[in-house]
């Protein structure tokens, strides 16, 4: 995914957790992972796998990724559980904790932004990292220098929830991968009641092995991990098919994976998984997620009991105003494609 920085606006480890239901937000709804079977090394809540076939409401929350410093008109459109804010990364050369890298953690304009999100009874999520910048583990220099920069940003917006969006450099520099595997694991010992996913890139063969050794690195510290979150977009110019098949082969692969990794069953492995789309025109040329895709991963994603499904972004849930989307910039401000205002969040709200 983008990071939010204009003009260009991306989960871990043992799945060691208890069989009893997590909250995202004030709705009740879950939106964390089920217990690992072995090698626990400790516990937390989590969804229960043994829901009964006859229930039908939906365990699929609907978590758009925001921007923490611009509101939208589109941000409450279809009542999210949670909202992911958008993101946390290093100031540029220093262990500082930043918005977009530009705006202090608790800046007041910020942190009325964030409160007026919560007022619904969401919860919100802080989403370290993401495609620009540098994310904290690339900077700091040490894991508890790391976890403190995390810890302040979370407590800066009021959260109990980080997300780790890890992409391109970041993703392959192991070093800071192993320095942010242990600076989480130092953050859940001090905040049991903390609850973190991974955003990770996938392709319809599931995740690489870059993602597949972030996971082992989040094992070997002992990290537990509420959710696996896939950015289903951007696969590549040789991928011209249908974004909504694209979407549910990916996360069947993932699935697999992630069963394989964490010892999960394969109700578990589902609720350990989430989707996050990017709606519109990606940034891949032949890549367009349409509404109608929207509602396919939708329905996909309740049928599996997925644990959330989200978007890139709230504040592109628009038509572009120009008949050229490339001048109003589709990839920042706008979907790119014919819609209403609001219409792709409506359509993964459900």
């Amino acid at each position: 995914m983008r990071g939010y920085l204009r003009p260009a606006a991306g989960l871990t480890c043992l799945f060691a957790l208890a069989a009893a239901g997590c909250s995202s937000g004030g709705t009740g709804t879950t939106d964390a992972a089920p217990p690992r079977t072995a090698q626990a090394p400790r516990t937390s809540a989590a969804p229960s796998e043994s829901a009964s076939s006859s229930d039908t409401s939906s365990s699929t929350s609907y978590a758009p990724y925001v921007s923490a410093t611009e509101a939208s008109a589109t941000d409450s459109t279809g009542s999210p559980t949670t909202y992911n804010l958008a993101f946390v990364i290093s100031d540029g050369s220093n262990c500082t904790a930043k918005w977009n890298g530009t705006d202090a953690i608790d800046k007041a304009a910020v942190k009325s932004r964030i409160s007026a999100l919560k007022k619904s009874g969401a919860s919100v999520r802080v989403s370290f990292g993401g495609a620009s910048g540098k994310e904290l583990a690339e900077v700091c220099g040490s894991a508890s220098a790391l976890a403190a920069a995390y810890g302040a940003a979370l407590d800066a917006a009021g959260s109990t929830q980080a997300d780790f969006d890890i992409e391109g450099d970041a993703l392959t520099d192991s070093a800071s991968v192993a320095l942010r595997s242990k600076a989480i694991a130092l953050l859940q010992e001090e905040r049991d009641d903390l609850k973190m996913s991974f955003t990770l890139p996938v392709m319809p063969s599931g995740l690489d092995s870059d993602s597949l050794a972030l996971l082992e690195s989040a094992n070997d510290n002992s990290v537990t991990v509420s959710t696996v979150n896939i950015m289903t977009m951007n696969y590549g110019s040789s991928y011209s098919g249908d974004m909504g098949d694209y979407a549910e082969t990916s996360a069947k692969a993932t699935h697999d994976q992630l069963q394989d990794v964490f010892g999960l069953s394969s109700a578990g492995a589902w609720q350990g998984l989430a989707l996050t789309s990017m709606i519109g025109d990606n940034d891949v040329a032949n890549e367009t997620f349409s509404l109608s895709d929207a509602a396919q991963v939708r329905a996909f994603a309740e049928s599996k009991k997925i644990a959330w499904v989200s978007m890139w972004s709230t504040f592109r849930d628009q038509q572009c105003s120009s008949d050229d989307a490339s001048s109003d910039n589709a990839a920042t401000n706008c979907s790119g494609v014919s819609q209403s205002s609001g219409a792709f969040a409506q359509a993964f709200a459900g």
